[in-house]
């Protein structure tokens, strides 16, 4: 079957896609989106969050059919959507399939952030991802994708969110570090320099 789509704010179809196919095997293998991990394939671990119509999901658990006509936002296109949801669609990201990053821009997407010793300025990054590296969060990296959308989900919704709210929005991703402090740190960050902002 082809399955029809919105992949970080662009139109797309994926053509022959079988009726067990997980949204997860689409996006890494189809679509060419490694950043949503494959790891646990049962839903419990989060390395796969992706956010389907503004909700954060396993794409492990989703089958692809499940997404026709949705909106999907990897942490490729995190950045996009941050930027086009505080600058043209308060609070509604790229809904709407105007905006977004094109699949070959999400492609060769890669995390260099600015660097403020050598002046170097690199792709641009998601309040949260810039946190994330700021606050020495992303340790092995493995569970960050995920996380990240999580965490950017829970701060569109909770801008100003207590420690029991982070918990609990990031409790459905687990860590195999187990240096839970430092990802708190860096949504805590996220959201006080959000705060700054307003």
């Amino acid at each position: 079957m082809r399955v029809n789509f919105t992949v970080n704010g662009r139109k797309q179809e994926a053509d022959d896609v079988w009726e067990g196919e997980s949204l997860l095997y689409v996006l890494r293998e189809r679509m060419g989106l490694p950043g949503s991990k494959n790891a646990c394939e049962q839903g419990e671990c989060g390395s796969c969050t992706v956010r389907l119509d503004g909700v954060p999901v396993c794409s492990c658990l989703v089958a692809a059919g499940q997404a026709e006509g949705r909106e999907i936002v990897t942490v490729e296109g995190l950045a996009d959507y941050a930027k086009h949801r505080d600058d043209e669609h308060p609070g509604g990201g790229c809904a709407g399939g105007g905006c977004g990053t094109s699949l070959d821009a999400a492609k060769r997407w890669q995390a260099m952030p600015h660097d403020s010793q050598s002046g170097e300025q690199g792709t641009e990054l998601s309040p949260i991802q810039q946190a994330f590296i700021d606050a020495g969060a992303v340790q092995c990296g493995f569970c960050t994708p995920g996380l990240l959308v999580a965490a950017d989900e829970m701060l569109e919704h909770t801008p100003s969110p207590t420690d029991a709210d982070i918990r609990e929005a990031l409790s459905g991703n687990l860590c195999r570090c187990t240096g839970y402090e430092k990802i708190l740190d860096a949504v805590r960050l996220a959201a006080a320099r959000q705060d700054e902002v307003v």
